[in-house]
């Protein structure tokens, strides 16, 4: 699979200028000037129009974009249908705020949730405009429904960068450098790391070490369990290395839950809205969270949140919390053309594309001395990179020269956590696509290979 696929097929690739064209160097210039410094960008990608999988910079280069906005354009970029519905509702009513005023669709929305959630139990929905949003409201509900005050993350967990939301990731120092005492009673833990296990040993007893953990440790000398509200979990961690939690895992941490009245939180941000080939990442382990954060792929790139709860969850009252734009009519707009497509065909594809991609990739570490683990659900696959299978040393360096390499082949892709790239294209992808992609990083790992 190491010779790259040459086309120029609408939806492959097709490089015309040197990277980054002299359009992209003139932007970015003027990025470094007047934009905050505080973004990250791994490469001089300048955007410019996005159909399907592809984006176009400014310049005429065209990318296949297996980042899909950070796995948020779940129906791939400016999808027709959803663009029509944001063009037909912009024309009618572009705000009204569901804080103070009633509107149709933002109760269809909500209705629509509701029914997908996971559970028999009658839910409720609080809308806001980001994932960081649906995290502190989310904070706030299980502090005001429990009347406990204690919160318990994990260690590696992206929630957002919001004073509350932050308080509670554990991903990267920097995100907290220089931002002061944060939100207090917050608790970390391992996250069950079925690769380089608990603390780096036992891989094979990840979940159960990890619930240990949380009983025979954390219950016993740091926090009393009737103290606790709230237990937040990305069922899959979107930055902390795109981690998969183990069915076991999910499964015994809601009975813990239970067992104590803790609320149980799934972060499903990232991994939901059918990205792992089901609605939700927790339905692979048939789990019941008390609250589901979702935004990213809700609405297609539309600036769009939600929490998803249990009905005798959602008992605060008028007043409690509320968001002048959060249900904005246009986003949820969007959002009900997003789910109708997913529902029809794009999480079915999501499923059946990670099956391909999997199966494509399943010789790689036979085949790659620097590709460590390759795990994953559906279209949320992350790519390990190491500097040596047997101890599993981390190779950050030469997983960012992957990202530029990529980059410069047409291909985009994002790192998570230390030293994984992550797969995570818009939902519509084929298999020439894919085919593409995975071509394209086996020869740029060959060649980094042949460097070492």
């Amino acid at each position: 699979m190491t010779e790259i696929k040459q086309a120029n097929a609408a939806n492959l690739p097709h490089l015309i200028t040197p990277l980054p064209g002299p359009n992209a160097k003139r932007i970015v210039e003027l990025d470094k000037e007047f934009v905050s410094p505080s973004y990250t960008r791994d490469y001089p990608m300048v955007a410019k129009t996005g159909r399907g999988a592809m984006v176009e910079d400014v310049d005429g280069n065209r990318f296949l974009d297996f980042a899909a906005g950070i796995a948020v354009v779940a129906t791939g970029h400016c999808h027709p249908e959803v663009v029509a519905a944001i063009q037909k509702q912009a024309g009618e009513l572009i705000h009204m705020s569901g804080t103070d005023f009633y509107y149709p669709n933002l109760v269809e929305l909500a209705q629509k949730l509701a029914s997908i959630a996971p559970g028999k139990e009658a839910k409720k929905v609080y809308f806001g405009n980001s994932g960081a949003e649906a995290v502190e409201a989310a904070i706030k509900l299980v502090r005001y429904h429990t009347k406990r005050d204690m919160l318990i993350a994990f260690h590696g967990a992206f929630h957002g960068r919001t004073m509350g939301a932050l308080s509670l990731t554990a991903s990267r120092a920097v995100q907290r450098k220089g931002f002061g005492t944060l939100l207090p009673g917050v608790f970390h833990m391992p996250y069950p790391d079925t690769y380089r296990g608990t603390y780096g040993v036992r891989p094979e007893q990840a979940s159960a070490d990890c619930l240990s953990y949380l009983e025979n440790e954390l219950f016993r000398r740091r926090v009393e369990p009737e103290e606790v509200a709230g237990i937040f979990i990305e069922p899959i961690q979107g930055e902390g290395g795109y981690l998969v939690a183990p069915a076991e895992f999910l499964q015994g941490l809601a009975r813990i839950c239970k067992k104590y009245g803790i609320l149980l939180v799934a972060d499903e941000v990232q991994s939901g809205m059918g990205r792992t080939g089901k609605w939700w990442a927790v339905d692979h382990a048939g789990v019941e969270p008390d609250i589901i954060c979702t935004a990213k792929g809700i609405a297609s790139g539309m600036p769009l949140s939600a929490i998803i709860t249990r009905a005798s969850v959602m008992n605060w009252t008028p007043g409690a919390h509320a968001s002048t734009f959060g249900g904005n009519p246009v986003c949820i707009a969007a959002s009900l053309a997003t789910i109708g497509l997913l529902e029809r065909k794009y999480i079915a594809n999501a499923a059946r594309m990670g099956e391909f991609i999997m199966r494509q990739t399943a010789n790689w570490r036979e085949r790659h001395k620097i590709v460590g683990d390759i795990r994953g659900k559906g279209l949320m696959i992350g790519i390990e990179i190491v500097r040596d299978q047997k101890t599993k040393e981390k190779a950050s360096d030469l997983r960012n020269r992957l990202l530029q390499m990529a980059f410069h082949k047409g291909l985009l892709v994002l790192g998570s956590g230390d030293t994984t790239l992550r797969i995570a294209p818009p939902l519509l992808i084929d298999e020439e696509q894919a085919d593409f992609a995975l071509s394209t990083l086996d020869a740029c790992i060959s060649e980094v290979e042949r460097s070492l």
